[in-house]
């Protein structure tokens, strides 16, 4: 395989050399071959690409409404243009099949930038209360650290509001996944983007992240990632009083009701956790079933699981592919042997890489049974294609088991009435809840109650994100 390099950083408009050079190997978790080679930045980096910001933001927060649009037009125009690049890159790097890269992956990008372009056509950026005027105006230089499991969703959910509200923006793509935000850097290069208004400096966590968090220059550090590292961006961040905006771990219930269909609602249960091999944070993985009814949703889940076919990311067909990295194989072989050391019933798949592959970050599609809430695997996010099932006795236990969690992301009610699905989705401590499988809404907020985050994204709720808001008294004259 020939070994792409990527060595510079886009800054200031141009692609330019790190202050220091070092490189980090990109690995094809298809094959565990390096496929790429990028530069890892520093503080010096990100210092140079937080001064173009700053320079840009002086004239870029004074653009209209209308040169805005027009701008945002033109990026998508050039996404969909380089929209196959964009595919490839996702299923190359991080391991998405090529035909979820195709549906879901890369189209995201053009979902956020849609949806932007329709919230900021009618935005009110200001509004009168008596002699006063309430204004919307751009928060200012945004760091943004983004991760490799729906790298372009996280990427343009973010860079795309940005832009609309008039702020310049520093980011961080994971380094990981990091061939794909240098396609977005030629993407919004050629759409005519201004010189410092977006910049890409790659680097890691402990270097190029923090160095972002504790800048005075940055006003704004928006986080996707794990807990964990929410936390520290957050500490970072907290000594020059900056806007933090974070979405971070999920560990999400899954409540199958009394009256649900339980064989439509295990088999979606059970494919949302594999697609994308269970690297969403907003996964159902903890599926709770009434206790008569676990033995059927075993069989039905197992079923689903053994079906699924696992195979090379590049690979044509529906199937799911690797995970992204040894890191992740490690964690999930680690969790799902704990899963069996605490007694859980193992339903299907189970340690080791799928029969037939010897060679790849392949995880088999592992269903646990007879799964207490207090087990590690009902606690800790796997990241991985691991679903347990865990058998309540009443609606109350079921409504009780989903909220005793330290995560709140999102939630999933199977109910064969819309309004007792409606009810429950009432009692979940989560800010999203999918009733009877319904998708993803690219207009409606995105993010979570507790340890889960702070903020939201997507849609107007996103949008206003990256704004700041200015009363003006006495602007209307008595």
């Amino acid at each position: 395989m020939t070994v792409q390099n990527h060595l510079q950083f886009y800054i200031d408009g141009q692609w330019v050399d790190p202050t220091t050079p070092a490189t980090h190997d990109v690995v094809n978790p298809s094959t565990e071959e390096v496929c790429a080679r990028i530069s890892m930045g520093s503080a010096a980096d990100v210092h140079k690409a937080v001064a173009a910001a700053r320079r840009a933001f002086a004239s870029y927060s004074q653009t209209t409404r209308e040169e805005r649009l027009a701008l945002l037009g033109r990026v998508l125009e050039v996404y969909q243009k380089r929209y196959g690049d964009i595919v490839a890159a996702i299923s190359l790097e991080m391991g998405a099949p090529l035909w979820l890269s195709k549906a879901a992956q890369a189209a995201m990008g053009v979902a956020h930038l849609a949806t932007t372009l329709d919230v900021l056509k009618n935005f009110p950026f200001e509004q009168l209360q008596g002699s006063t005027a309430i204004v919307h105006e751009p928060v200012g230089v945004v760091g943004m650290i983004t991760p490799w499991n729906w790298p372009i969703n996280q990427i343009l959910c973010k860079v795309a509001p940005a832009l609309a509200a008039g702020c310049t923006m520093v980011l961080k793509p994971s380094e990981v996944a990091p061939l794909n935000a240098l396609l977005i850097a030629e993407v919004l290069h050629e759409a005519g983007v201004p010189p410092g208004v977006f910049n890409l400096v790659n680097g890691d966590g402990p270097s190029v992240g923090e160095a972002l968090s504790v800048h005075p220059d940055i006003d704004m550090v928006t986080f996707t990632g794990s807990t964990r590292a929410g936390i520290a961006v957050a500490k970072a961040a907290a000594d020059t009083v900056k806007r933090v905006a974070q979405e971070l771990g999920g560990k999400s219930a899954n409540i199958v009701l009394e009256d649900a269909d339980l064989e439509r609602a295990v088999t979606q249960g059970v494919q949302a956790v594999l697609m994308n091999s269970g690297q969403s944070c907003n996964a159902p993985t903890r599926m709770f079933v009434p206790r008569a009814r676990q033995a059927q949703a075993m069989a039905l889940a197992k079923a689903v699981a053994e079906a699924t076919p696992v195979a090379d990311a590049m690979a044509e067909g529906m199937h799911m592919g690797p995970v992204a990295s040894q890191a992740q194989f490690s964690k999930i072989q680690g969790l799902i042997q704990k899963g069996i050391d605490e007694g859980a019933t193992l339903v299907a798949g189970g340690t080791g890489r799928p029969q037939g592959l010897n060679k790849g970050f392949f995880v088999k599609p592992t269903v646990f049974a007879d799964v207490r809430n207090d087990m590690i695997i009902a606690r800790e996010e796997i990241f991985g294609p691991v679903l347990v099932i865990i058998p309540y006795d009443s609606e109350d236990d079921a409504v009780r088991m989903a909220n005793d969690t330290p995560y709140g992301l999102s939630g999933y009610v199977q109910s064969g009435s819309l309004e007792h699905a409606r009810r429950v989705a009432q009692r979940l401590r989560t800010g999203m809840v999918h009733l009877n499988g319904a998708g993803p809404d690219p207009a409606a907020p995105f993010g979570g109650y507790k340890q889960s985050g702070n903020g939201r994204e997507w849609g107007e709720h996103g949008f206003r994100d990256f704004l700041e808001v200015k009363s003006i008294m006495g602007a209307v004259a008595g």
